[in-house]
C-alpha cells in the first residue's frame, strides 16, 4: 500500500503524520512530499524513508499513491498562503487514490459544519482512516 503524505507551511501536520503513521501502519510504503523545502525535513526528521519537495514531486508521487493524506488545502488552488499550485492540486485530485483530508480551517478556507478540533485528534482519525482503508474497509472504490 503506497500512502503519500503531502505538506505543506512548517510540516508540522505532516511530521504528526509521518510519525503516526509509521508507528501503526508499519507495512504501509510511506513517502512524504513537502510543498516547501521546510516541511520536507520536518516529515524527514520525523521518519519519513522517502522525502521529496515541490511540484514535480507532488504530481510524480500522486501517479501512484493509494492513498494521500493531508490538510484538505492540498485540494485547494493557492491554498496554503499560495504553497499549493494549480498543478499539485490538480495532481491530487485527479489521483486515481483515496484521499484522506484533514478539515483545517485557516488560510481562508473554511469547512462548514465541522467542529473546531485538536490537530492531535485530527491527525487520530486521519491515521485511523488510513488503517481502515489499508484493511480493505472504506467506500467500496476499491479492494486492497
Amino acid at each position: 500500500m503506497n500512502v503519500l503524505v503531502i505538506d505543506g507551511q512548517g510540516g508540522g501536520l505532516g511530521k504528526q503524520l509521518v510519525t503516526a503513521l509509521s508507528t501503526q501502519c508499519p507495512e504501509i510504503r510511506l513517502t512524504a512530499v513537502g510543498t516547501n523545502s521546510l516541511a520536507a525535513n520536518a516529515m524527514r526528521k520525523a521518519g519519513a524513508p522517502r522525502v521529496a519537495t515541490g511540484e514535480n514531486a507532488v504530481a510524480v508521487n500522486c501517479r501512484s499513491a493509494d492513498i494521500i493524506v493531508g490538510p484538505i488545502g492540498i485540494v485547494i488552488a493557492d491554498a496554503l498562503l499560495g504553497e499549493i499550485t494549480p498543478a499539485m492540486a490538480t495532481a491530487v485530485c485527479q489521483s486515481h487514490a483515496t484521499r484522506v483530508l484533514i478539515p483545517v480551517n485557516h488560510c481562508e478556507n473554511y469547512i462548514v459544519g465541522v467542529p473546531e478540533q485538536p490537530i492531535s485528534d485530527l491527525v487520530a482519525a486521519a491515521v485511523q482512516k488510513v488503517k481502515a482503508l489499508c484493511a480493505g474497509e472504506g467506500c467500496g472504490k476499491r479492494v486492497y
